[in-house]
């Protein structure tokens, strides 16, 4: 009698951005009944095949027409599943017109990227958030009834008393490490509760898709510990910090020599835009952003050199170096990554660009 073939499998979670801007996933085992998995190495997004989901049920899709299909745009290790199993971020479209659905922005920020590849452009990625007791609704360290003493005593903070889930940040920094992400550091934020990690530098498209990935990531490690993630910008009144996802930006020729200048020239292009940038930045932001609690005002744009009060920062560094890098501090932290860095590089690069459609 024949050996029986051995059988391998490979399980794929789809990945792809919700009607409310929430990462939404279902997972597809692949089997293969040869001696090797060969026929299992998805090296490109291409090998593998496109996926549907019923979008009645995300918002994105009516129930008399609900099938809406996921285009895999990339492949990461699975930080859960391990082994050979991915994650693969998906692109969502309507089959009947082949346009992306709600919430789904890839397509026009990469059509922007695309009209200037030369300049390189870089983004490293602030995202803050919230871990939040699903008792009682508050964040961590928020006791059930009154408030924790003042912020300030929790930022960057070690000990029992200052600090709250870091096992979950630090199980989150693992996980995007495994799954081959550009992220380059975790904190401790402002209020209890409230912490940060960094995605980047990472360039074009490339930043939005890893933030999409990371914030999958950290509902799934969330989900684990038995935590909620809130991303809203103020989810708490009164004199605590808001949350944002500050965006780091540079292009080629502001990393130059005589790139400060071009930075410069940036803010020049910045300013009359602000309103449209505000109206993409992330909904809530008018809350987060009053001009106090390390943020500018929301009505008006302003720059300057290491002050956080500011729309824009510029750092320090790139002053004494004459290039570098600039700091856009008003992203909300709820923002959609593919707007935020496509508007910047349309604004900043390819004013000529088409704006999003909503």
């Amino acid at each position: 009698m024949a050996a029986a073939a051995k059988v391998t499998s490979i399980t794929a979670e789809y990945v792809w951005v919700g009607g409310r801007g929430e990462m939404r996933s279902k997972a597809r085992t692949f089997h293969s009944t040869g001696t090797l998995a060969s026929d299992l190495k998805f090296e490109k997004p291409s090998d593998l095949p496109v996926w549907n989901y019923d979008g009645s049920s995300t918002e994105q899709a009516p129930g008399t027409d609900s099938e809406v299909l996921l285009y895999p745009v990339g492949i990461y290790p699975d930080p859960f599943r391990k082994g050979p199993n991915i994650l693969v971020m998906c692109e969502a479209r309507a089959p009947a017109t082949g346009e992306p659905v709600k919430c789904n922005y890839r397509s026009w920020a990469k059509s922007v990227f695309d009209q200037l590849l030369e300049e390189k452009p870089w983004f490293g990625i602030e995202q803050e958030f919230f871990l939040m007791d699903l008792k009682t609704g508050k964040p961590l360290g928020f006791p059930a009834d009154g408030e924790p003493m003042p912020q300030f005593q929790y930022y960057c903070a070690a000990g029992a008393e200052n600090s709250f889930g870091r096992a979950v940040i630090n199980d989150h920094l693992d996980a995007c490490i495994y799954a081959g992400l550009a992220i380059s550091g975790i904190n401790a934020e402002v209020a209890p509760g409230q912490w940060e990690y960094q995605i980047g530098p990472a360039e074009g498209i490339t930043a939005g898709d890893e933030l999409c990935i990371s914030r999958y990531i950290l509902s799934r490690i969330g989900e684990l510990h038995g935590y909620g993630i809130e991303l809203h910008p103020k989810p708490v009144k009164g004199d605590w910090n808001g949350s944002g996802c500050h965006t780091n930006f540079s292009t080629k020729s502001m990393r130059e020599e005589g790139g400060l200048a071009v930075i410069k020239k940036a803010m020049e292009a910045l300013a009359p835009a602000h309103a449209d940038h505000m109206a993409l930045y992330g909904e809530g932001n008018k809350e987060r952003m009053t001009g106090v609690h390390e943020t500018a005002s929301y009505d008006k744009f302003t720059f300057d050199i290491a002050n956080r009060g500011c729309s824009v920062r510029i750092g320090r560094e790139t002053e004494k170096d004459g290039k570098g890098y600039f700091e856009d501090r008003r992203p909300a932290s709820n923002m959609d990554g593919y707007l935020v860095t496509g508007m910047l590089m349309k604004t900043v690069c390819v004013p000529k660009a088409k704006m999003p459609v909503l």
